[in-house]
């Protein structure tokens, strides 16, 4: 247990995780369809979902996956944001406030990955973090935003990376109280 193993990539919950690499291929490709984006958006929303749910449910939360995770996680927010910036959707400097999450996140997730004891404990102990699920609804609302040119994307900003923050915060006190105790 909290060993990386290759097997793991083709359980379900990996194969979730990875989807959201062609789907961020597919959302450039669909950005000049709005509805066909947000349709690649909330399908790449409900596989970070469903992977979750899918390896507590039944058992397979891995070492793997747990890393897997939060990277594709990033590829996938990165791509569609530089998208964004690209078309001209958003400025440049949104690309901060959607990411403050993962720009707080980096570091704990480089810990996951390089810590033999880190992963054993995030696959004894698989935990959502609200705070997370609120960032990424937002980031998600945003977006979507972005997407259409709405009124009130900037505001939506600013709540995302309030969100992003706290979420932030919370993974490194859950993760620092974990590692002392």
């Amino acid at each position: 247990m909290g060993r990386y193993r290759a097997r793991d990539l083709i359980l379900p919950p990996s194969l979730l995780s990875l989807a959201r690499l062609p789907l961020s291929a597919a959302f450039v490709l669909a950005l000049d369809h709005p509805w066909l984006a947000l349709g690649v958006l909330a399908l790449a929303g409900a596989t970070d979902i469903v992977d979750g749910w899918w390896a507590r449910r039944y058992d397979q939360v891995t070492a793997t996956g747990a890393v897997l995770d939060p990277i594709t996680d990033k590829i996938f927010v990165l791509t569609v944001v530089l998208t964004l910036i690209a078309s001209s959707r958003l400025d440049l400097w949104a690309i901060v406030l959607l990411a403050t999450r993962e720009i707080g996140e980096a570091p704990l997730v480089l810990w996951w990955a390089l810590s033999h004891r880190k992963r054993r404990a995030l696959v004894e102990q698989p935990m959502a973090n609200v705070p997370g699920k609120v960032a990424t609804v937002l980031q998600f609302a945003t977006i979507a935003h972005a997407l259409f040119r709405g009124p009130h994307t900037d505001r939506l900003l600013l709540a995302t990376a309030v969100a992003g923050g706290l979420a932030a915060v919370s993974y490194w006190v859950r993760d620092l109280r974990a590692y002392r105790g």
